[in-house]
């Protein structure tokens, strides 16, 4: 899985909602074909970042109380929380520099 850590229906609101600094979390599953390409991309962003936010993935398959918490119809769907807040969402495969752009403006 690379940097990114892994998020579960178990661990969401100690891993996620309780972080004191802002977490990149992205929702998706083993069979999604955009998923599997945006995968590196959150691998980067979680390695670039690391110390100053947590990025990490959500299977929605195992974790789907999660999933549907937040209402997730469509996959990849990226979301940004800071403060146990959602700040920003997106939908489908972004640019890492939109991704980083969000994450810089969560930090701010």
């Amino acid at each position: 899985m690379g940097n990114a850590l892994e998020f579960t229906d178990d661990n969401f609101q100690q891993e996620v909602l309780s972080a004191d600094v802002p977490v990149l979390v992205d929702f998706w599953a083993p069979w999604c074909g955009p998923c599997r390409m945006i995968g590196p991309v959150i691998d980067e962003l979680a390695a670039e970042n690391e110390g100053t936010c947590r990025i990490g993935k959500v299977n929605v398959d195992e974790n789907s109380s999660t999933a549907m918490a937040y209402n997730v119809a469509s996959i990849p769907a990226i979301m940004i929380f800071k403060g146990g807040q959602l700040v920003q969402q997106f939908m489908g495969v972004q640019p890492k520099e939109r991704l980083q752009q969000a994450l810089d403006e969560a930090k701010g």
